[in-house]
């Protein structure tokens, strides 16, 4: 098991983390989310041991890991972490690349390399040097290098971020099956809602250099508790109870998914159309509503200056005020 106990760190007498804790244990997946500069990487970094903490501790099964200062070449032998620039030798081929990883004296030296480049779908690129390959193909040849250790915890700073959409949603599925066969413990730092909704058993979300919240993708989905929460996974509406219903005198926020709001043929909540996206199996349509911008799905585009009336989709606030 690991466990990150009250650790803090800064670059400089600023803070960029502070009192982080959690455990995860082998063949979970965490997702860390949070906007630009919140320390993931820092994160990630801590916990492999590049950057040494003064304030509390890291721990994989029960033993304190020591840190950089306590090592001539920094990094734990059981961890393997991937950053966003990526750890290839350009003039050399993508089977050389991996099998530096894999000990000349496995028997199964090839069939690894092989079973590897099949997880992150490089096969066909086995003999090619990495200086030919495209940037997505050069992150997906560092995934299966770091693999070929055969680490107990993998470390992921932004892995899918140069790879195409139609072939990153295979990677994932590839990769993070191949995980939990090995039972690798996996912790991502990400922008991709999909990486965490779909996939993590955790999500950790940070904030002001502290954990937001921790918790189920469909915990931290269902029941936000903040709209920086919210925001990672759609547009969010923040909308005060006694502004989307007549009846109510009470002023508390209430945060709705775009899904939560739905056209019908009557109701005392008129909008007027701002804008409609196209997202493919429906679109998203800003609107005015009393002067405030929302967000809803319908199943097709609305005339600009369009009026539609709006009702709230069951909510337990709306319904209990």
């Amino acid at each position: 098991m690991l466990k990150v106990a009250n650790i803090s760190f800064g670059y400089t007498t600023k803070e960029v983390l502070k009192n982080l804790s959690f455990t995860a244990n082998k063949g979970d997946y965490i997702a860390v989310v949070g906007e630009s500069g919140c320390g993931k990487s820092t994160l990630l970094e801590i916990i492999y041991g590049l950057l040494h903490i003064e304030k509390g501790a890291v721990y994989w099964n029960n033993e304190k890991l020591l840190g950089p200062n306590f090592y001539l070449i920094p990094g734990e032998d059981f961890m393997k972490y991937l950053p966003q620039d990526f750890d290839l030798m350009p003039y050399i081929t993508v089977e050389e690349n991996i099998g530096k990883n894999i000990s000349s004296q496995d028997p199964k030296k090839q069939q690894r390399i092989k079973e590897l480049l099949e997880v992150v779908d490089m096969s066909q690129f086995l003999k090619t040097k990495v200086k030919n390959l495209s940037g997505g193909q050069k992150q997906r040849v560092a995934i299966a290098k770091v693999l070929a250790k055969e680490p107990e915890v993998l470390l992921l700073d932004e892995p899918f971020s140069h790879i195409d959409n139609f072939r990153k949603n295979h990677l994932r599925r590839s990769l993070f099956k191949y995980l939990k066969s090995k039972n690798i413990l996996c912790i991502v730092a990400t922008h991709d809602t999909t990486d965490a909704l779909s996939f993590a058993d955790e999500i950790i979300v940070l904030k002001d250099a502290k954990i937001e919240v921790i918790g189920t993708p469909e915990d931290i989905y269902n029941n936000p508790k903040s709209a920086y929460i919210a925001s990672f996974f759609n547009e969010i509406n923040e909308l005060q109870l006694n502004f989307i219903d007549s009846k109510s005198s009470s002023k508390e926020t209430i945060l709705l998914y775009p899904n939560q709001l739905k056209v019908v043929l009557k109701s005392d909540l008129n909008a007027k159309i701002i804008s409609s996206f196209f997202k493919g199996s429906y679109y998203l349509i800003e609107a005015d509503l009393k002067g405030k911008t929302i967000f809803f799905e319908h199943t097709t585009s609305l005339n600009i200056g369009e009026e539609v009336c709006i009702e709230i989709a069951r909510h337990p606030e709306i319904n209990s005020a």
